[in-house]
């Protein structure tokens, strides 16, 4: 259903609505005729913290930095504790002591002024343990920012329920569920730096421990546009991966507890599609406390794991990273300029998450309205058409779709779109999630780590 046009956050629902036969400004889904193509130049930077001489370029407290070797991966964990301090969970209302230890990165320059920021990470969270990572940035005028909580987060809802954080501004910048935004990027404004915190928690006397090994941001300064350069097919045409096929449909009405049942569940339904493309799967006892009569249950499962209480939906992106990070994955939320880098992740077998909003007549062949909508793009017809697992379909057989390139493109790196009601709604401006097993590696041409 259509959202009110307070926030691009509307891009996170999944929520879907019959088709509305409306005419829209042709300016809202069609290329201006003569104008010239240039390739996307929107400025976005992508930094993570990955490696054992990075986490030493950062400033710890009360943390170690635990080299990996081999296939093990490099990354932090509580070392000794700076101390106890109380978390009330305003969910379950209940209070707990927990040691603590950070470690803060230094400071980042993306080299632009930026207007947005999500912050996404990977790490392992035991029974008893959970993180918070925390944002605080200087403006381009030279003041600061406050800290920002980006995220409370634990693979499991037992000790904590996993949340954002509402309510977060100082008048020039807010959170909005996952993102950092400049309030008004009209003044001019902007984000010249950051640097980003993450507290290690743990049950008092425990020797558990996070073990955090990827910790990163997306910063951008998307410009408001309602069409962008249309790309030309490139080197993922006639490029199919075999990528598992579930729909959210089939789980319509079930655990309403999480975002409603599976009606909204497209984001972590895209997500357990590619978790499963790397061959991983959640366990037999993870799955014990699905209904055994219903389909699919690993996609039950995706929209617990990813369920924000805060939020009250399971499309919280870095969430969805983390949980497929859970299963060793590497894994992140960042933004791409076209479909032409789309296809050098495809070549070397990299599904996309991708996340966009349009109307039924904007996208042919989908047959409905969304105001946001995860899908995951697995390949290219051999004429550069994009191919889609599409989780709002009526069962897994009909998960894959054809849609049109230049429809595709537009609906998924525009910033602004008319919704039915003539209104002007946001859109995600080239957001995806991007999973990965840790041996392959990144395509060439895309800054990734």
């Amino acid at each position: 259903m259509e959202q009110a046009p307070i926030s691009r956050r509307a891009a996170l629902t999944g929520a879907l609505a019959a088709a509305a036969a409306v005419a829209l400004p042709q300016t809202a889904h069609a290329a201006v005729p003569g104008r010239q193509r240039t390739p996307d130049t929107a400025p976005v930077d992508y930094q993570a913290w990955t490696r054992y001489a990075d986490w030493h370029k950062g400033t710890a407290a009360g943390v170690r930095v635990r080299p990996g070797g081999g296939h093990a991966p490099d990354g932090i964990a509580i070392d000794r504790p700076l101390g106890t301090a109380p978390y009330t969970d305003p969910h379950t209302g209940t209070t707990a002591d927990w040691e603590y230890a950070t470690w803060t990165s230094p400071e980042h320059r993306p080299g632009f002024g930026a207007s947005e920021l999500v912050a996404s990470w990977n790490a392992d969270t035991p029974p008893g343990t959970w993180i918070e990572v925390e944002l605080q940035g200087t403006y381009s005028d030279g003041t600061a920012t406050p800290w920002y909580v980006m995220g409370r987060w634990a693979r499991d809802d037992t000790d904590i329920r996993r949340t954002s954080v509402d309510g977060q501004s100082d008048s020039r910048s807010d959170i909005s569920t996952d993102t950092f935004e400049i309030s008004d990027k009209a003044s001019g404004l902007r984000l010249a730096s950051y640097r980003l915190r993450i507290t290690l928690r743990r049950s008092p006397g425990s020797t558990a421990t996070p073990f955090v090994r990827r910790l990163g941001a997306m910063a951008s300064d998307i410009p408001d546009r309602f069409t962008v350069p249309a790309s030309v097919p490139g080197e993922g045409r006639g490029i199919e991966l075999a990528v598992p096929r579930y729909s959210q449909d089939v789980h319509k009405g079930q655990y309403p507890q999480y975002d409603n049942g599976g009606e909204a569940w497209c984001s972590p339904t895209s997500s357990e599609m590619v978790i499963e493309y790397w061959g991983h799967h959640p366990s037999a006892a993870d799955l014990s406390w699905i209904d055994p009569g219903y389909a699919d249950p690993a996609v039950c499962q995706a929209a617990r794991s990813t369920y924000d209480s805060q939020y009250a939906g399971c499309g919280n992106w870095p969430f969805n990273a983390a949980y497929a990070a859970s299963y060793g994955l590497d894994a992140l939320v960042t933004r791409l300029h076209s479909l032409n880098d789309v296809e050098r992740l495809i070549k070397v077998g990299i599904p996309v998450i991708t996340s966009q909003s349009f109307l039924a007549t904007e996208l042919d062949g989908a047959g409905y309205n969304t105001s946001g909508h995860l899908m995951t793009l697995i390949g290219f017809t051999a004429e550069g058409d994009v191919i889609a697992n599409d989780p709002a379909s009526s069962d897994d057989a009909a998960v894959r779709h054809v849609y049109q390139r230049r429809q595709f493109e537009n609906i998924w790196l525009r910033t602004k779109r008319y919704a039915a009601d003539g209104s002007v709604r946001g859109g995600s401006g080239g957001i995806v999630y991007l999973y990965k097993t840790p041996g392959t590696p990144w395509p060439k041409g895309l800054d990734l780590r």
